[in-house]
């Protein structure tokens, strides 16, 4: 590969260097946009409202500690899949404690029809199709468990990070930017990201946290958008702008 122009900057890159900057930023681009609407898909209607707010991500990492984790999840994330007489005879019936005696006599059948079609074996979901595994969610609810926060945050810590280094080895190459401003957007990525992983944990303790999250989310999600444009303008807009105004 040819790597003759890269210290002349983005712009003069040779076409092989810029297909395969490109190819990875858009694919990128595309990834953040989806994960994007995985949170609001999977913290958005905690609160049981649209949209992502301070309530969704308190429900999310501290919980609400007022009621179980199956009820949190009937008032919602899962409000839309039962209708509201089934959702309030499944809340009764775990706030006295999810008896057996009712499981087969009813409740059985109820989340068969509303609830097991996901909720089953082989799923990343938990398995409602055993009445133990239900009794597990009537609980209070505490929030997201310690185990799936300290897997969710090695994942992210690990991956994205690698993520924001590639990004940021491309937009280094960007031409006409003061050094320090360069320096600044490659490292502010990685350090809302931290902030994120480690207010999940701060909110997991306490919700008055809840509020840097979101601040941790969107700061990387800004930087990285800015970064990632401001390559993709460099290596095909910019050079046909210069070859216009030489003439050639």
């Amino acid at each position: 590969m040819n790597f003759k122009n890269l210290d002349k900057g983005l712009p003069w890159l040779p076409l092989s260097l810029k297909m395969l900057f490109t190819g990875y930023l858009l694919t990128i681009g595309l990834g953040l946009l989806m994960a994007g609407a995985l949170i609001f898909e999977t913290h958005g209607m905690a609160d049981g409202k649209p949209g992502l707010s301070i309530e969704d991500i308190v429900y999310s990492y501290y919980g609400d500690r007022n009621g179980s984790t199956l009820e949190a999840m009937l008032n919602g994330s899962m409000k839309s899949h039962a209708p509201p007489q089934v959702r309030i005879e499944i809340i009764k019936w775990a706030r006295a404690g999810a008896p057996v005696k009712e499981w087969d006599a009813k409740f059985k059948n109820i989340f068969e029809s509303h609830c097991t079609i996901c909720h089953h074996a082989g799923t990343s979901l938990p398995d409602f199709t055993d009445l133990t595994n239900v009794q597990k969610f009537v609980n209070i609810d505490k929030g997201i468990p310690l185990v799936s926060l300290t897997k969710q945050s090695h994942v992210h810590l690990f991956g994205i990070s690698f993520i924001f280094m590639l990004m940021g080895m491309i937009f280094v190459f960007a031409v006409g930017i003061p050094e320090w401003i360069k320096a600044t957007l490659v490292m502010i990525p990685f350090a809302f990201l931290i902030i994120d992983v480690l207010s999940w944990w701060l909110t997991k303790l306490n919700p008055e946290f809840a509020w840097l999250i979101l601040i941790g989310g969107y700061g990387y999600s800004l930087a990285s958008t800015i970064m990632l444009f401001t390559s993709l303008y460099q290596m095909w807009i910019l050079p046909w702008k210069l070859n216009k105004e030489q003439g050639v």
